[in-house]
């Protein structure tokens, strides 16, 4: 994500509010929840609907119920990982059956450095605790990218056809800018979408619908020409993606799912909407985000986050949220897939120096979590 060094810039942030504040109560408010060891991702699981997930990026997914901590981990990789700056556990998502199958996926950069997507399964549940099968570990995907600590992307979320999605960011600093990102042949700076469902003698399957399986293409790819996706989401059929720009520009890209299939994004060709080298466009258009802010005001890493549908925060109903690593400042936006337009919203009300990821909660609540350790709710004022 390109993080900065501890100069963070939450006085101009409290500033901002302040500003905001002369002019509108905000909708929102934080309520901290708990302290973890560098949460990286939030998630609740299908029928488990009191217990919320937490991921650190030392190895270890906590969960709380009723958002109280449980003692005992949920499932440690530490001693399968590398570990830190950039790399470490960057999410999980959990099968749709998830309530039946037990099954779900974890994202980490492995020993060597490379992201590595393995499927794991939960022993059971019991009064006291919510434990996973370490042995249970099943090794679906690897993208080389041992090379850079940086630019690992990471995400993993289930989309609305059942198939698991995937980002890759673009292989970091050691490559020139965006090398591969453009290229179809690689699955560096991508979106790949699989069936998780071994079959041919694979660990997982390629959907028949996939846009690249041609000569010389990765069919694993659904959408490529990104810098580093850190976050994306999905809300109902359409997908909202945060994708951290080089040194001017940050970006959203929302659109609906379905055209989202064989697009390119952009980068290295352009950062955001402007021009960064013209010498290596991709093999078709780009397609230009919904959304860009600059650095000017001290912004240097997009956190993309979800749309909110928390039946307590009605003013954000629809809401697109998300933040910057460096402000910390928490925005909503309302797209307009359609037209590619956007109504930008005011600050939400919160602060939340160093974010590094927002999550989906039971019964719609959204999450937040920060270097620091901190993991919040998002709360009515």
């Amino acid at each position: 994500m390109n993080r900065p060094t501890a100069v963070t810039f939450a006085l101009a942030a409290v500033l901002a509010l302040l500003a905001q504040s002369a002019h509108a109560a905000p909708p929102a408010k934080a309520v901290q929840i708990g302290t973890f060891d560098s949460p990286t991702y939030i998630a609740t699981a299908p029928g488990q609907h009191r217990l919320l997930f937490v991921v650190e990026q030392t190895g270890k997914i906590r969960v709380l119920r009723d958002e109280v901590l449980l003692t005992a981990p949920f499932l440690d990789l530490s001693s399968r990982i590398s570990c830190c700056d950039e790399r470490g556990v960057l999410s999980m998502a959990f099968a749709p059956d998830y309530a039946t199958s037990g099954l779900f996926y974890v994202a980490f950069t492995n020993q060597t450095g490379d992201v590595e997507i393995d499927e794991f399964k939960r022993s059971g549940l019991t009064a006291l605790s919510v434990i996973a099968l370490p042995g249970s570990r099943r090794h679906l995907l690897s993208v080389h990218h041992r090379e850079a600590a940086n630019h690992n992307g990471g995400q993993l979320q289930f989309g609305p056809d059942g198939f698991l999605y995937i980002s890759t960011g673009d292989g970091g600093e050691v490559f020139p800018r965006g090398k591969y990102s453009r290229r179809l042949n690689s699955l560096l700076g991508k979106i790949l979408r699989i069936n998780p469902t071994a079959g041919g003698g694979k660990p997982y399957q390629i959907p028949s619908d996939n846009p690249f399986q041609g000569a010389n293409q990765l069919p694993e790819i659904y959408a490529y020409g990104f810098r580093n996706p850190w976050r994306f989401s999905f809300d109902g059929q359409r997908i909202a993606i945060g994708d951290v720009g080089q040194s001017a520009e940050e970006e959203v890209d929302f659109l609906s799912n379905a055209d989202v299939k064989g697009v390119n994004f952009g980068w290295p060709q352009y950062e955001g909407d402007v021009v960064f080298d013209n010498t290596r466009p991709g093999p078709t258009p780009a397609k230009f985000p919904m959304l860009v802010y600059t650095h000017d005001n001290g912004g240097c890493a997009i956190i993309g986050g979800f749309v909110s549908h928390d039946p307590l925060i009605p003013a954000l109903n629809g809401h697109y949220l998300y933040g910057d690593l460096c402000t910390g400042i928490i925005y909503s936006m309302v797209p307009n897939v359609p037209g590619q337009t956007y109504t930008r919203n005011r600050q939400i009300g919160i602060v939340a120096p160093n974010l590094t990821t927002f999550g989906l909660g039971p019964n719609h609540a959204l999450y937040f979590a920060q270097t620091s350790g901190e993991v919040s709710r998002i709360a009515p004022p």
